[in-house]
């Protein structure tokens, strides 16, 4: 059904229309004054015209239904789409003579899409010209106005229907097609042009941008900004039109330039210019062709400052001494986010160089930063100062960043083993300065690190971080100017814990190593994003190792990174390294797991099987080969097989990068002296072999590193290749008749999990049993994380894997006890409904009594390594209910809620915040601790507030806590996801997060776009512990009334098959597990 039509509207042709508004008035013609023929005369007329108006009626019907019946189409009807639906998109119309063929997209409201084939009139392409609002309109007053050549306006989500006739068609004939651009506030402009078939989700390669010559002015007290940007680009052959990204910007002018031999421009004639959304493109349409040349394009623009945490956005501040806001503008351009903040060429290997001018208030001590150096600021007008950068090495538009604060910064020089020192400084608010000196520290370390390890300078006069109080990731690496949530560069040792200071050196170890991966060289398209991420995230476990080496770092990559990863890439809902991404949420989904942590994982493997020097001589010819400019895969692996003729380094890699998945060496003992190997698909439900998954070049065989050791000399390693031709693989060199065991997969170097015989795997635990120092802490942690993984997958028993970790009670390692306690938590989550859970409990308890013990409460000073264990291990025993430890909590949350400024050390002060609040059924004190988070300023210590909020067990209190999340003066956007998510993990409010969620989900989206990866990833997060049926049709549910997911589709497709998982292990294991609990030996 149509709204009413708009009154400024005429009548449409063809209507017949006898309603009172379309009804000839009396009055319209002659005045009867002096105009009055007799009666007969009036009837004679009126006789002789109704017989006209009928036969022409006649006529025009005969007309119409020849010219239908010649098409062999029915007469015109206007088609609406079914009720809820929309038209989704107008897709292509062939010119045909006096006829055209449009192909219209409707989606009704159970999201099916149809494409109906429509006929109107011959047309020509609209001009910029008059614009009139409609409302409703015929399929044949929309042409009139077409042919008008009008713009033509309609209320969002109206889009007025098209004749529903057929037609020939032609492929030969050119294609007009639809877009649509903003025309004001609440109305959407229809815009035709002949350009739009050829626009890809791609830009042109021939269209190069070179330079940017861009003013920006974010307006503060508005929270808009505005900006103009002169673009010169390098236009390599004729074409008709030039597209460039631009998304929730205003463009106000566009004009082009093209540049004469002598340096001087003349304007080009543009046709149109029109959004064209599905690319997020601004596209400029010319009258004819432009010729191959130089041109400048110039842009205005306007924006706003809160749409969203991304692209150029608002953050803010109280000042502790003015109890005032401060405001400040900010951005995040990673990866399609540059769009919302400038028009631009928003793809990685557009690089160009930026010359960039800030606007920012006079007073209060603002000042704008930039990714170069200042070279001037100077006197804009009465109140605002005018800022101008230092002109850019060449860089994708992703790296480029811009801040208006009054920040203030401390600084320290870099000495550089290559090139020239340079200073570093690094930004916080004014109250809070302090608090960065551990990240600067840690900085310049890093830094000279990597400069003498790469040997390659730092191409740029400086190098600022900064603390920003509303950040989406945990850090951004704009080059130059690297911005971080503050939780993650600031740190105060009475606050911050041992894990807070190791989260802060990592961050900024891999973002600082971003300046060589990810911007000196940059990945060609974002299906090659493991080449910057991959990269940054191993190389910055080597160089915080080199400034921290005290903190084990490069042991800790199993609990850190390939742990987790092997238990996604186990999955049917994994991806190979190497994809192919075809629009922004896609892009936005690669910046997952797979990408950072699998990309560090065989990168280190490459690493361990070419040698340390060979691999960094070969990562040092990458990066000079490819500065400033962009790479692919092969590009970086071609560098490392120039060095390396033992084997293929490229058909290893592949095997790894090509598909998805890890392998799992299955290895069977023959003798003392000869085992034999086999490998296949590692699942980790092992019903998922069956199922369907996407074809791979290699079927699923991979080319692996063997290593191994024997209980005769552990520092004796063997090294042999698993070809993925072969089927088997026998190992017999440096084993001898006295081998009593061997261990494969050397400190876990290699992308693979090992799965030993049942005798094997009780070799191996006797011998941790009797001295755990025969293998290095790595290799024990290994061994516990693979005997875990493979009973959690029913290829081997729990009662083997129960057995082997009898061994813990000779450990006091921070990575085995690290591993061994999640596995333990896990396994509480998913025996939470069991009626032996009490009787596992005592068992995980038992496991945990002597380490307990071992690390109390008390932080050890300067011993890092301990501090983490110590965290583990008391997190641990209160999860798992050990009473000495609930008790001790609870007594020290008492102290500190009868004094709130006696805190508990920060080591174990999230331990004592949430095992308190677990214990209290006092609302008083919840609420207490509420005002305490509400007037907290530092983010750390916010943290953990908020987290041990989540723990109550007052289903009531955590409604509350739900309702009150929402509300951005109480959680700031940045942590909304994190303290959900905390919620969810409580098995209270499990349930309560879940329905909340669906029930608000249109709201959510509305709130932080489906674009937003943190929304979708929400949804496992929430629905992990699931393990009914019930809850699995109701996720299924979910997911069909809202299908659409942007980019949280891997993350539905993994909620999916983690609960379908969950389910099976329980019917699978829970009789297992209750009957080795039930048999095993207790100490009396």
């Amino acid at each position: 059904m149509y709204p009413p039509t708009h009154k400024s509207l005429v009548r449409p042709r063809s209507s017949l229309s006898t309603t009172e508004e379309n009804r000839l008035k009396p009055g319209l013609g002659r005045s009867a004054k002096w105009c009055r023929p007799s009666l007969t005369v009036l009837s004679l007329a009126g006789a002789c015209a109704f017989l006209f108006v009928l036969c022409l009626c006649l006529v025009c019907a005969l007309v119409v239904v020849g010219r239908n019946f010649a098409r062999g189409g029915p007469p015109a009807v206007a088609i609406q789409p079914a009720a809820g639906g929309s038209v989704k998109s107008v897709n292509s119309a062939n010119v045909i003579g006096e006829t055209r063929t449009v192909i219209q997209t409707v989606e009704d409201a159970a999201g099916k899409q149809t494409q109906i084939s429509r006929i109107p009139k011959a047309v020509q392409p609209i001009d910029p010209v008059d614009l009139q609002e409609v409302t409703l309109l015929s399929s044949d007053r929309y042409w009139d106005l077409v042919n008008s050549r009008q713009k033509v306006v309609f209320r969002p989500g109206k889009v007025p229907p098209l004749r529903d006739d057929d037609s020939e068609s032609d492929d030969s004939v050119k294609s007009v097609q639809f877009a649509t651009k903003s025309a004001g506030k609440g109305s959407t402009t229809a815009v035709m042009s002949k350009v739009i078939p050829k626009l890809t989700f791609r830009l042109p390669a021939f269209i190069k941008p070179r330079e940017y010559n861009l003013w920006l002015h974010p307006h503060l007290d508005s929270k808009r900004f505005t900006g103009k940007v002169s673009i010169e680009l390098d236009v390599q052959q004729p074409t008709a039109f030039i597209p460039l990204h631009s998304k929730r910007l205003n463009i106000t002018a566009t004009s082009v330039f093209r540049v004469q031999k002598d340096g001087s421009t003349v304007p080009v004639k543009v046709l149109q210019t029109f959004a064209y959304d599905p690319h997020e493109y601004w596209v400029t349409e010319f009258e004819k062709p432009i010729e191959p040349a130089t041109y400048h394009m110039k842009l205005s623009f306007e924006g706003s400052l809160t749409d969203r945490i991304v692209g150029l956005y608002q953050s803010s501040y109280l000042d502790r001494k003015t109890k005032k806001r401060r405001w400040i503008a900010t951005s995040k351009f990673e990866p399609t986010y540059a769009r919302q903040a400038f028009p631009c060429f928003d793809e990685p290997a557009m690089k160009a160089k930026f010359k960039v001018t800030l606007y920012h208030p006079k007073t209060d001590d603002y000042h704008a930063l930039s990714n170069m150096n200042i070279l001037e600021t100077t006197d804009y007008d009465d109140n605002t100062m005018m800022t101008v950068f230092a002109q850019s090495v060449p860089m994708s538009t992703y790296l480029s960043c811009f801040i208006v604060s009054d920040f203030e910064f401390m600084s320290k020089p870099i000495i550089a083993e290559f090139g020239n020192d340079f200073e570093m400084k690094v930004y916080a608010t004014p109250d809070q300065l302090e608090k960065v000196e551990f990240a600067l520290d840690a900085g310049v370390g890093v830094t000279q690190y990597y400069i003498s390890y790469f040997q390659i300078e730092y191409p740029l006069p400086k190098l600022d971080m900064v603390a920003i109080p509303d950040f989406v990731s945990g850090a951004m690496e704009h080059w130059g100017l690297v911005t971080f949530r503050e939780t993650a560069l600031l740190y105060h040792k009475d606050i911050s814990s041992a894990i807070n200071k190791q989260r802060i050196g990592s961050t900024v170890a891999h973002e600082l190593a971003h300046m060589w991966f990810g911007n000196l060289v940059t990945m060609k398209w974002w299906n090659d994003l493991w080449l910057n991420e991959g990269f940054a995230t191993y190389i910055s476990y080597k160089g915080l190792n080199a400034v921290y080496p005290e903190w084990g770092m490069l042991d800790q990559f199993l609990t850190s990174d390939l742990h987790d990863v092997l238990k996604i890439d186990a999955t049917l809902a994994s991806h190979p390294i190497v994809q192919t991404v075809e629009n922004p949420d896609q892009i936005t989904e690669l910046f997952d797991t797979i990408t950072y942590s699998k990309g560090a994982s065989i990168i280190r493997m490459l690493e361990s099987f070419v040698g340390g020097e060979i691999f960094k001589q070969g990562v040092t010819n990458y990066l000079k080969k490819f500065s400033f400019s962009n790479a692919v895969t092969d590009d970086f692996l071609t560098e490392i097989a120039a060095l390396v003729s033992e084997v293929d380094v490229k058909h290893v890699m592949e095997t790894f990068t090509l598909q998805m998945g890890v392998p799992v060496v299955e290895v069977k003992k023959i003798s003392n002296t000869q085992y034999k190997l086999t490998q296949k698909r590692f699942f980790s439900n092992p019903s998922d072999e069956q199922g369907s998954y996407e074809d791979s070049p290699f079927n699923y065989r991979w080319y692996i590193p063997i290593t191994y050791f024997t209980n005769e000399n552990k520092d004796a390693v063997e090294t042999v290749w698993f070809d993925n031709k072969d089927t088997e693989l026998i190992i017999s060199n440096g084993l001898s008749s006295t081998t009593e065991w061997v261990k494969f997969n050397k400190d876990q170097m290699g992308y693979y999990r090992v799965n030993y015989e049942d005798t094997v795997w009780q070799d191996l635990a006797r011998a941790l049993d009797t001295n755990i120092d025969v293998m290095s802490p790595s290799d024990r942690g290994h061994l516990l994380n693979d005997v875990y993984a493979l009973a959690d997958a029913t290829q081997l028993s729990y009662d083997i894997a129960f057995d082997f970790m009898d061994y813990l009670q000779h450990e006091t390692e921070f990575v085995p006890w690290t591993i061994a306690s999640s596995a333990l938590i896990t396994l509480r989550n998913r025996l939470r409904r069991v009626d032996y859970y009490q009787t596992y409990l005592s068992f995980a308890q038992g496991l945990l009594a002597e380490i307990y013990g071992t690390v109390g409460w008390v932080p050890d000073e300067g011993n890092h390594l301990k501090n983490r264990l110590r965290i583990v291990i008391l997190e641990a025993a209160c999860a798992l209910g050990y009473e000495p430890c609930l008790a001790e909590a609870v007594r020290r949350f008492d102290e500190w809620i009868a004094e709130p400024s006696n805190r508990p050390a920060p080591d174990i002060r999230t331990i004592v915040y949430s095992y308190g609040i677990a214990a209290t059924e006092n609302e008083a004190t919840w609420n207490k601790v509420w005002e305490l988070f509400l007037s907290e300023t530092d983010a750390n210590e916010k943290a953990k507030l908020m987290s041990a909020l989540a723990m109550s067990k007052m289903p009531f209190i955590l409604q509350k806590y739900i309702d009150l999340a929402w509300e951005e003066s109480n959680v700031r956007s940045q942590d909304y996801f994190s303290c959900i998510q905390s919620i969810a993990a409580n098995p209270i409010g499990e349930t309560l997060v879940w329905d909340y969620v669906r029930e608000k989900w249109p709201a959510l989206v509305d709130r932080f776009g489906l674009n937003e990866r943190y929304l979708g990833r929400m949804i496992p997060s929430i629905t992990g512990r699931f393990a009914s049926q019930i809850k699995l049709d109701e996720m299924q549910t979910f997911f069909e009334k809202y299908p659409e997911a942007g980019a949280g589709a891997a993350a539905r497709k993994q909620a999916i098959e983690t609960v379908r998982n969950n389910i099976q292990w329980l019917e699978g294991n829970k009789e297992i597990i209750g009957q080795w609990l039930k048999n095993r030996p207790t100490e009396e």
